[in-house]
């Protein structure tokens, strides 16, 4: 599956139309979201995680859903099932965002 980049204005009804999401909150100055980009498009593509929609959001232009997310250090990986948050983490390292999506896909 594709990544999908969100902004505020779809934010909610992206969480709404898919019961479990991963969002990837990252900044253009961010060297480790630069660094992290690759890895998180490879594992939106990942077969074990069918069924799980991938997000991407510049957290730098678009308050409402970092505040939603709770995010406070970049990149910020956070997980949604039925629109709910269920956790957030600041994370580049790829076992740790596996570990983060596993959880939510159960």
């Amino acid at each position: 599956m594709a990544v999908i980049t969100a902004t505020d204005s779809d934010f909610n009804s992206l969480l709404a139309s898919n019961e479990k999401v991963v969002v990837k909150f990252y900044a253009d100055w961010c060297g480790s979201c630069k660094l992290f980009a690759p890895k998180f498009k490879r594992l939106s593509n990942d077969e074990r995680f069918a069924g799980v929609a991938f997000l991407e959001v510049d957290a730098e232009n678009n308050e409402n859903a970092r505040k939603l997310a709770g995010v406070d250090n970049l990149p910020f990986i956070a997980t949604f099932k039925s629109g709910q948050l269920v956790k957030g983490e600041a994370t580049s390292l790829e076992d740790r965002v596996v570990s983060l999506i596993e959880e939510v896909k159960q």
